[in-house]
């Protein structure tokens, strides 16, 4: 897929391992937040005390937010109406792809192959990180798509690449959530496994958040993820 050229990284928050990295995460937060929303529950993770994963946590640019009257906040696109899983900034969706996919290229340029660094978003950055992840040339370790939907699925078909077919996703949404409903995230389930993508589906009892059940669950996953 042809994408758009960044004209520069992203400023994120980087937690560094003990050791010399072997792995990365590369973590989107939501929409009117910050690169700041998840380091704290790295230490929540229960990652061996001795791993060497990188965690990364870019800062969306500022932009007018349609949806809310044009008010300038963080956004990693334009939300341009309420019924967004159909009415979807495009241009944005595929500039922030653009953004994730320099910032894994900055990780392979210092080491870390694709095939170990994970791609994780909630909300917005969910959807960024389930666009950009089953449309990257190389294979990724893994996909974290935390209570989020498909963006530009009308593109998938033809643009997804077959270096992600196999792809380890996990796809977590709360089933009271009032913002990204859950028959969204069902319906971005059920696109990729009808694509045959070997989605992992959790739900939780909480609105649109994280929940420790959730952190404990998200661990887990990237320990079989990163073989740690």
């Amino acid at each position: 897929m042809a994408s758009m050229s960044p004209d520069s990284l992203l400023d994120c928050v980087v937690l560094e391992p003990g050791r010399p990295a072997d792995a990365s995460v590369i973590w989107l937060h939501g929409l009117g937040a910050s690169g700041h929303d998840f380091p704290p529950i790295v230490s929540e993770l229960g990652l061996p005390e001795d791993h060497a994963v990188r965690f990364i946590f870019p800062h969306a640019p500022q932009i007018p937010v349609t949806v809310n009257g044009g008010m300038v906040m963080p956004a990693w696109y334009d939300i341009l109406g309420m019924d967004f899983e159909r009415r979807v900034d495009e241009a944005g969706v595929r500039g922030s792809a653009a953004q994730a996919r320099a910032l894994i290229e900055r990780e392979k340029a210092a080491g870390i192959p694709a095939d170990r660094i994970v791609l994780a978003g909630f909300s917005q950055g969910g959807a960024i990180a389930l666009h950009e992840g089953v449309r990257h040339p190389e294979a990724l370790a893994g996909i974290l798509a935390l209570s989020t939907y498909l963006a530009c699925d009308g593109n998938l078909d033809e643009e997804r690449s077959p270096a992600n077919q196999a792809t380890s996703i996990l796809q977590c949404h709360g089933t009271e959530d009032p913002m990204v409903v859950p028959r969204m995230g069902e319906a971005a389930r059920d696109r990729l496994l009808g694509l045959g993508y070997p989605v992992e589906w959790r739900t939780y009892s909480m609105a649109h958040q994280v929940c420790p059940e959730q952190i404990t669950d998200i661990g887990a996953w990237l320990r079989g993820a990163l073989g740690l």
